[in-house]
C-alpha cells in the first residue's frame, strides 16, 4: 500500500511550477532533470533510487551527513514541545541556550546574538546595525558608505548586493543599490594590482590602507569574507591578510563586519574562518551549517559596545527596528545546539586534520591537467579553475560552459558538485570519509579531464 501511494505521489510531480534560483529556466522546462528524494550519510538518493555523493554539501549546508541522528532527534524532541513561537515580545528555550553555545565559541568578544534566517539577511543585519550604531552611538551622521571587497557576494537582499559586486547578481539592480567603496581582494591568480602571483607582499593591503584613509571618515564598516571568497571563485587570501585588515580597521576607526555565512563552522579547519588568523570583528555573521544543514537559520554576532548603543527609553526609539516572523525559531535552533554538540562529541575539528592533508595531496595532480590554471585549498574546500590557456590564462568562452559540462560529467559518475562559472567547487560534508575523499576527488579529475579533452 506504502508503495502506490509513493508511486501516485510521484507521478502527479510537475517540475514547471517550481522556480529554481540561478537556472535558466527555458532550459530546465526542456531537461529531464534530476529530483532528490532521500539523503543518507554523505549520499543524496534521487526518485528512481540512484545514490550520488554529495559534494558540495547541498550548497554549503550540510555538515555531518543527510539524517544524523542526533539532529533527528533533536527536532523530533522540540516538536513535541513547540514548533514556533515569537521573539517579539517573547523569548524561548532553544534560542536562549543556541545563543550562549555561540557566544562561547566565537571569537573573542562577541557577546550579542541577533536571530534571521539566512545569510543575506545577517550580512542586511549587519549593515543596518553599523549605519545606525554611528548615528545613535557617535551622532555621526557622516558614516553612511560601506567599504568591500572587489569580487565580493554577499547575498541577495538590497543591502547585501550592495556590497557585493559579481556582475551576474547585481548588474541589473545597480539603479536600486547604494555605491559602496571598492578595495581589491588578493585574487593571487589573477592580481588586481597587477603583481606575479607569489611576489606581491600582500600588495593589496597597501592599497586597501590608501582606501581607509581617504574614506574613514564616511565609512560604517568594511565588509569581508574571511580567509575564502566563495561565490567568486573560492578565492583564498593569502596567510596574513585578514589578520592585516583588522588591524587597519581598528586603526582607521572603522568597524569590521565578517560574513561567514560560507565558511563557518568547520569549513576552513576551525570552527570560524577567523580563528584561522586570531580575528575578532565586530560583526559576525552566520548561516548555512548553523544547523548541519537542516533548518533555515542565522545569526548575527556582535559586541557589548555595539549593543549598548540601542539602549534608550522607549520614546527615543533606539531600538533596532528589524525583526523576521521566524526569527530564533525553536526548531532551527533545537537542531543547532544538536550540531554543536556533534562538533564536541565526535571532536570534528581535530578528526578533519587529516582528511585535509589528503585533500591537498590529491589536489597536486590535478596541477598536471593542461587546463586548470590555479588549484585553491583550504580545509575541505577547493575551487579549481579551469582556462583554456594556461600560458595566459584566457578563460574558456562563456558560452561553451565547461564548468557546467564537468559537473554533468560528474553527476553520470555518481557526484553532485555546483560549479562557479569554470572554477570547479568541491565542498563535501565534513563527515565525509577518506574513501569518499578518494572518489570524489577521481570522479573530479577524470571529469576534467573527459570535458576538457585531455
Amino acid at each position: 500500500m506504502e508503495k502506490n501511494a509513493r508511486e501516485k505521489r510521484l507521478s502527479r510531480i510537475d517540475k514547471r511550477h517550481v522556480w529554481h534560483p540561478f537556472t535558466q529556466m527555458s532550459e530546465w522546462g526542456a531537461s529531464d532533470p534530476l529530483i532528490i528524494e532521500k539523503g543518507r550519510g554523505n549520499y543524496l538518493i534521487d526518485i528512481n533510487g540512484s545514490r550520488y555523493l554529495d559534494g558540495v554539501s547541498s550548497l554549503w549546508v550540510n555538515i555531518h551527513g543527510h539524517r544524523k541522528r542526533e539532529i533527528d532527534s533533536a527536532i523530533k524532541r522540540q516538536l513535541d514541545d513547540i514548533a514556533h513561537s515569537t521573539l517579539l515580545g517573547l523569548s524561548n528555550v532553544p534560542s536562549i541556550e543556541l545563543a550562549e553555545r555561540l557566544v562561547g565559541i566565537a571569537p573573542k568578544g562577541l557577546s550579542r546574538v541577533f536571530y534571521s534566517d539566512n545569510g543575506s539577511t545577517a550580512v542586511e543585519i549587519a549593515l543596518k546595525m553599523a549605519f545606525q550604531y554611528w548615528e545613535q552611538a557617535k551622532c555621526d551622521f557622516n558614516r553612511r558608505k560601506f567599504i568591500a571587497f572587489t569580487g565580493a557576494y554577499h547575498g541577495d537582499t538590497f543591502g547585501s548586493m550592495s556590497v557585493g559586486e559579481i556582475d551576474i547578481f547585481v548588474k541589473k539592480y545597480k539603479p536600486l543599490l547604494f555605491g559602496t567603496i571598492r578595495a581589491p581582494y588578493p585574487y593571487c591568480y589573477r592580481c588586481p594590482v597587477g603583481k606575479d602571483k607569489g611576489d606581491c607582499k600582500l600588495a593589496c593591503l597597501k592599497a586597501f590602507e590608501e582606501t581607509l584613509k581617504k574614506h574613514a571618515h564616511e565609512a560604517a564598516a568594511c565588509v569581508i569574507e574571511p580567509v575564502i571568497q566563495g561565490a567568486a571563485g573560492m578565492i583564498v587570501s593569502p596567510p596574513g591578510f585578514l589578520r592585516e585588515v583588522r588591524s587597519l580597521t581598528r586603526k582607521y576607526g572603522v568597524l569590521l563586519i565578517a560574513d561567514e555565512v560560507a565558511v563557518g563552522f568547520g569549513r576552513t579547519g576551525k570552527m570560524f574562518a577567523c580563528d584561522t588568523e586570531n580575528v575578532s570583528p565586530d560583526f559576525l555573521c552566520l548561516a548555512k551549517g548553523i544547523t548541519g544543514g537542516y533548518m533555515p537559520l542565522a545569526a548575527t554576532l556582535t559586541t557589548e559596545k555595539i549593543y549598548r548603543a540601542f539602549l534608550g527609553k522607549y520614546d527615543e526609539y533606539r531600538s533596532f527596528f528589524h525583526g523576521h516572523t521566524y526569527t530564533g525559531n525553536p526548531l532551527g535552533c533545537a537542531a543547532a545546539i544538536a550540531n554543536l554538540d556533534i562538533f564536541e562529541k565526535e571532536r570534528v575539528l581535530e578528526r578533519m586534520k587529516p582528511k585535509t592533508i589528503l585533500f591537498g595531496e590529491i589536489l597536486k595532480k590535478f596541477e598536471t591537467l593542461a587546463h586548470v590554471g590555479d588549484v585553491r585549498h583550504m580545509g575541505l574546500v577547493t575551487g579549481i579553475e579551469l582556462v583554456k590557456d594556461r600560458a595566459t590564462k584566457e578563460p574558456f568562452p562563456a558560452r561553451k560552459r565547461t564548468g557546467h559540462r564537468v559537473a554533468l560529467e560528474a553527476r553520470g559518475q555518481g557526484l553532485i558538485i555546483r560549479p562557479l562559472g569554470d572554477v570547479i567547487v568541491v565542498m563535501p560534508p565534513l563527515s565525509v570519509t577518506v574513501a569518499e575523499i578518494k572518489k570524489i576527488m577521481k570522479i573530479v579529475f577524470d571529469s576534467i579531464s573527459k570535458v576538457t579533452g585531455e
